[in-house]
């Protein structure tokens, strides 16, 4: 349809023969170009159908050669009376193997711009059509052209097969990475055994009352992320200042009393700490936003354009606005707000391809029966949320409710939903002169 019209689709059908022709002179570059081509990345169905019967082979381990690529292309169902004339033709106009990385490089570039022009046929269709609001469609725009940035198609069906090898690729990476947790460690061992870790593309939700001590356990994971692992990590703040999120990292970080830092009434040694802190803390990828009316939009549109991102934590649900609608509370249903908000996190994390971390508050049922501790129908507003959320950890601290408790600063990570796997709890050790938590056996090591 676009050659009816005039306009020239960018390809090149020397360099996917090329590309193909490399992989018959030499299957040990087979490999590399697996790498970084896919199969819809070839315009001509013809060099489509052999690049993806060779692929297929490949992941099973069979020989490549002439003969047997064209007899798997029977059993495929894709050969034609020309395929053996054609594939000779390949072979003759292949310059070397040498230059393949080269020559798929040529091809992926032209596939990007193929789907560049798609995406921008889709977005001026979507606008001259009048099919929305100007920010639903600029929304819509910005994340069909992200999907192109991280090279993702915009949806759609895809072989099974292709998703397998997905898998395959994603198996071998964790074997080949010797990590016992496939996820961003938590900094929290015994948590991170039960959910293994913060994992991309999950929506984990924390929960709790006010002051149980959700932005600390946020923070501390967080933090741990970005001093420990290197990662990059942005932060939405609807309730607290970048200051005061700063001040609790500070306080973590450099192991002084938030107390002391709010006073200033720091010792020498202190002094000396919180300026080693502050050098490492400043050295770290840490991103903060603490604009209190953002929606999952505004979030969403602000990664997008960061490069690397690893992890994001938002504190916290019930502060947001509605994802895209730009209405506040008195302008819509809470309860359907919430359900909008929590649906979008999760498109969100997808959609970047990262864990977020989003936290919650919890409704007052908890208070009225005899064991406070949280269950999922506590959510507050929406069933949706724990519905959505691939892991739900709820806080708890006896401490909390009864002074008199034998042992005030024991916490208790519930995780009361995981997709991956087991449900239960994980004791965990509050530290309240610095908000933040440890492990129950890090604790008693730093004891002695």
């Amino acid at each position: 349809m676009d050659e009816l019209l005039g306009k020239k689709i960018p390809y090149s059908a020397l360099a996917e023969q090329a590309v193909i022709g490399a992989m018959f002179f030499d299957p040990n570059c087979i490999p590399d170009v697996l790498e970084m081509l896919r199969a819809d990345e070839f315009y001509l169905k013809q060099n489509r159908d052999i690049f993806d019967t060779m692929y297929t082979m490949f992941s099973y381990g069979q020989r490549i050669d002439t003969v047997t690529v064209i007899d798997q292309m029977k059993v495929r169902g894709v050969y034609s009376e020309d395929c053996e004339k054609y594939i000779a033709e390949i072979l003759q106009v292949t310059p070397t193997a040498a230059g393949v990385k080269e020559y798929a490089a040529i091809v992926k570039d032209k596939a990007l711009l193929r789907r560049l022009g798609q995406t921008a046929d889709e977005i001026n269709e979507m606008v001259y059509n009048g099919t929305g609001e100007a920010e639903v469609m600029l929304e819509a725009a910005e994340r069909k052209i992200f999907s192109l940035r991280q090279g993702r198609d915009n949806g759609g069906l895809m072989p099974i097969s292709a998703v397998v090898q997905n898998v395959f690729d994603d198996l071998s990476a964790a074997a080949d990475s010797g990590e016992k947790i496939p996820g961003i460690s938590t900094g929290l061992p015994d948590l991170d055994r039960m959910i293994l870790g913060l994992n991309k593309s999950e929506l984990i939700l924390v929960a709790a009352r006010p002051g149980m001590g959700k932005t600390s356990i946020a923070l501390n994971m967080a933090l741990y992320a970005a001093m420990n692992l290197h990662k990059t990590v942005a932060m939405f703040s609807l309730e607290m200042s970048r200051e005061q999120l700063v001040t609790r990292l500070l306080s973590r970080a450099a192991l002084i009393p938030s107390q002391n830092l709010l006073t200033g009434q720091l010792s020498e040694q202190q002094w000396v700490d919180i300026s080693n802190a502050a050098q490492t803390l400043s050295a770290t990828n840490i991103k903060i936003d603490d604009n209190p009316s953002l929606s999952v939009s505004d979030m969403n549109a602000q990664c997008r354009r960061v490069q690397g991102l690893d992890l994001v934590v938002i504190d916290y649900l019930q502060l947001m606005q509605s994802a895209g609608s730009g209405h506040s509370w008195s302008n819509e249903s809470r309860t359907q707000a919430v359900s909008d908000i929590s649906r979008m996190l999760k498109i969100m994390a997808k959609e970047l391809n990262v864990p977020v971390i989003c936290l919650s508050q919890l409704s007052r049922a908890n208070e009225s029966r005899t064991d406070k501790r949280p269950v999922l129908s506590d959510l507050r507003e929406s069933g949706a949320i724990e519905q959505d959320a691939d892991v739900v950890i709820g806080l708890y601290r006896d401490g909390y409710y009864n002074k008199e408790c034998e042992n005030p600063n024991l916490a208790e990570a519930i995780v009361l939903k995981n997709r991956k796997g087991a449900t239960g709890t994980v004791e965990l050790a509050w530290l309240p002169e610095f908000t933040s938590f440890s492990s129950c056996e890090k604790r008693h090591e730093d004891e002695y």
